[in-house]
């Protein structure tokens, strides 16, 4: 039997190269032969920790959620809408780990929309996500910097949309949509949300 730290040592390992599988390849390529032979290892080896396809999918929609959640963060200069567009610009394919950690989630959505219980994962993922984005939102209403009638859910669910949106397009389109101008097009949308007239 061998010793718990040369277990937890050989799970990293595993976690590291699902990683690497998923970055180069996305969920469509993330096979136990993928993982066995980036590691140089035996798919005998994997099913140990994985015993299907699906719990290796699990595994590494946690990998990909730690990363995000554990990922370098911008500072926001202020409360209200500049946290907003610091939370939104940390979410863009800015940087070439942007791009690959934005590259991971769009490939699981395939499988996610064909899965009950990933699609559930990945709803309870965005509902967290606008979680987080609501409070920049309330605080914004609150200093007077969004229209006094606007709905917090609505303008945090269109953020949410506007971003993701932007990142599809960067990932498939990058030389039309560089980093300068996605920026530029949050700043834009973000302005939007300011002048939007009231009801």
């Amino acid at each position: 039997m061998p010793a718990r730290g040369d277990h937890d040592a050989r799970r990293r390992d595993v976690s590291a190269a699902v990683w690497r599988v998923l970055a180069a390849r996305g969920f469509d390529g993330l096979t136990l032969r993928a993982v066995a032979a980036e590691m140089g290892a035996s798919t005998g080896l994997l099913t140990h920790y994985f015993p299907s396809k699906k719990a290796l999918v699990m595994h590494a929609l946690d990998i990909a959620e730690e990363r995000t959640m554990n990922r370098e963060r911008r500072v926001a200069p202020a409360p209200g809408l500049p946290a907003l567009r610091t939370a939104l610009l940390d979410v863009l394919p800015l940087t070439p780990a942007g791009v690959a950690m934005n590259r991971v989630w769009v490939s699981s959505w395939d499988g996610a929309l064909a899965d009950p219980d990933l699609a559930a994962r990945e709803s309870g993922r965005y509902e967290r996500w606008r979680g987080m984005l609501r409070p920049h939102v309330e605080k914004a209403l609150e200093l007077g910097e969004l229209p006094a009638d606007a709905d917090a859910d609505d303008v945090t669910a269109t953020a949410a949309a506007f971003t993701h949106g932007l990142v599809v397009q960067a990932l498939f389109d990058p030389e039309r949509f560089p980093p300068e101008r996605q920026t530029a097009l949050l700043d834009a949308f973000l302005t939007g949300l300011v002048s939007r007239p009231s009801r």
